[in-house]
């Protein structure tokens, strides 16, 4: 059932609610350590914030106060009672890390301390969580927090190449990964179907590429399309406005550059970029249908290059993720320059080729101290039908590189790890937001852990954390999105953050009535 709410419902009636339903200590994601204590603390319109050395994060704890509750609560530098105190200790590095934080509210305040501010963030999106509304007040009950994340990488990706959400609807997305304390966007922003970000130095990407004519309906094997053109991309200022909102959020954006495959908008725009140099249309139908990069190209090569310096000239981000996924081989086997180059390098197969270019791009990606990631395809393992079983890779990956599990035996994971690999774990069948409520129930999502079962405990080190994918291609518009995304981030969230020992679907299930009636206020779709 959907659950659309567009009536404008107060905050003070949806907190009353929900203190009714839930014990006030149940968070999402749950802490590491909840100790309940006496006394309340009761908010109020002169509740000061001492903000100290993180101004930033008082500034929008204010904001959201005021947006919860109504009541403006004044930054101060001090104060003795009736205060909400921010404060940073670096000696918790050394046990919580520098996403972990404190929170301790007594009757007379509240304290959240961490060791940098991103915990200090943390912090404060735990004590939103723990307004109440009793006797026409807004309180907090007593109570000590002592919380750090499982995981370092806890991510949500949104796909735009295939329909294009705009800033709007990104912001939202961010909003709410924040309120769930997830700390890692990845914005894949190319793809078949559309090119989505303003490159300069090459405008026929976004001017061709980030247009069709006509999607592709129905399903996957659907020979009926809508009629309807579609297009839209990000200027890089545009970008940069979402880069700071993230930002202000401690949420690093990871963009995703498809390359090798993936590619058919890219070469709409530019013919040459193909093997084939002949002019195609951006399609408009999904699954791996297209050309593909000539990488045996310099010319190929240096756009590719061009692209990146664009790209790392906006993303702060130290981790550039460069898709590798479902290359279909076929262009590359066809053409004679390539199986030239194929020989000139002693590559036996065309996926020893793509990890020897794939290679090459960390090579380019280091140089300027960024750190290449790509879907688990570029070690050169066969995981499609419509690759050819002899097309495996031998050629070793570039150390240092970030390998996103998506597809395959379990196997997989391990033989990264074993070989020196970082693994984010994204399987499919569990972390996908576009398969629906039979394939992935909220109870399945919320039971995934990015760490395989049997996987030795020397490599666990090596699982950086998870990630779940809002793939785009049968999510038209965002009201679709939302009732997909919505309430299994939220499952996701708790997956990344929380220890298993403290997870318990029940009582995250009773806690989601929190955030069900946050979502109502906020006029956001989701599945109940």
């Amino acid at each position: 059932m959907l659950r659309f709410q567009s009536m404008v419902i107060s905050s003070c009636l949806l907190l009353a609610v929900t203190a009714k339903r839930l014990h006030a200590q149940r968070l999402i994601p749950q802490p590491t350590q909840v100790t309940t204590t006496t006394g309340v603390f009761k908010l109020s319109g002169t509740t000061a914030i001492v903000g100290g050395k993180s101004a930033g994060e008082a500034k929008y704890l204010q904001e959201a106060f005021n947006d919860r509750t109504h009541l403006k609560l004044p930054i101060q530098p001090a104060a003795q009672n009736n205060y909400i105190r921010l404060s940073l200790d670096e000696k918790l590095d050394s046990t919580l890390g520098k996403e972990g934080y404190l929170l301790k509210v007594t009757p007379a305040g509240a304290t959240i301390t961490a060791a940098t501010n991103a915990g200090v963030f943390y912090g404060i999106q735990s004590l939103q969580q723990l307004i109440g509304f009793k006797d026409e007040a807004f309180v907090i009950t007593g109570v000590e927090i002592k919380d750090k994340p499982r995981f370092g990488w806890r991510s949500f990706m949104l796909d735009e190449g295939r329909h294009f959400k705009g800033a709007a609807a990104v912001k939202k997305l961010l909003d709410e990964m924040a309120a769930l304390k997830m700390n890692t966007f990845h914005w894949h922003l190319t793809d078949d179907q559309g090119w989505r970000i303003e490159i300069k130095k090459y405008p026929l990407l976004t001017k061709v590429g980030g247009h069709r004519d006509s999607t592709q309906t129905g399903s996957w094997n659907s020979t009926t399309y809508d009629g309807k053109p579609h297009e839209g991309f990000y200027t890089q200022e545009q970008v940069r406005d979402i880069i700071a909102y993230a930002t202000a959020r401690h949420i690093t954006i990871i963009p995703e550059i498809e390359m090798p495959g993936h590619s058919a908008a890219a070469i709409a725009a530019y013919p040459w970029l193909g093997t084939k140099q002949t002019p195609i249309r951006v399609p408009g139908k999904f699954g791996v249908h297209y050309d593909v990069y000539n990488v045996a190209d310099p010319k190929v090569v240096t756009f590719l290059h061009d692209v990146l310096d664009e790209v790392m000239q906006l993303f702060p981000s130290k981790v550039v993720h460069i898709g590798g996924d479902e290359v279909k081989y076929d262009q590359w086997k066809a053409d004679a320059g390539v199986q030239a180059y194929m020989k000139a390098h002693q590559l036996a197969t065309p996926a020893d080729l793509q990890i020897y270019f794939t290679n090459s791009i960390s090579a380019y990606l280091a140089g300027k101290q960024r750190r290449m990631m790509g879907w688990n395809e570029i070690m050169g393992a066969k995981l499609h039908e419509y690759n050819d079983s002899k097309d495996v890779g031998t050629t070793q990956l570039a150390p240092g590189t970030v390998v996103q599990f998506w597809k395959g035996e379990l196997k997989l994971i391990n033989d990264a790890v074993s070989k020196g690999y970082d693994v984010v774990n994204s399987y499919h069948a569990a972390t996908y937001l576009d398969y629906n409520y039979e394939q992935i129930p909220l109870e399945k999502a919320y039971s995934f852990d990015p760490i395989p079962a049997g996987l030795d405990a020397k490599y666990h080190a090596k699982i950086l954390g998870t990630g779940c994918q809002m793939w785009g291609e049968w999510i038209p518009d965002e009201v679709s999105m939302e009732e997909r995304v919505y309430p299994r981030i939220a499952a996701y969230a708790e997956d990344g953050w929380t220890l298993p020992a403290n997870k318990d679907f029940k009582a995250f299930e009773k806690a989601l009535q929190r955030f069900y009636a946050r979502w109502s206020n906020k006029g956001i779709v989701y599945h109940r």
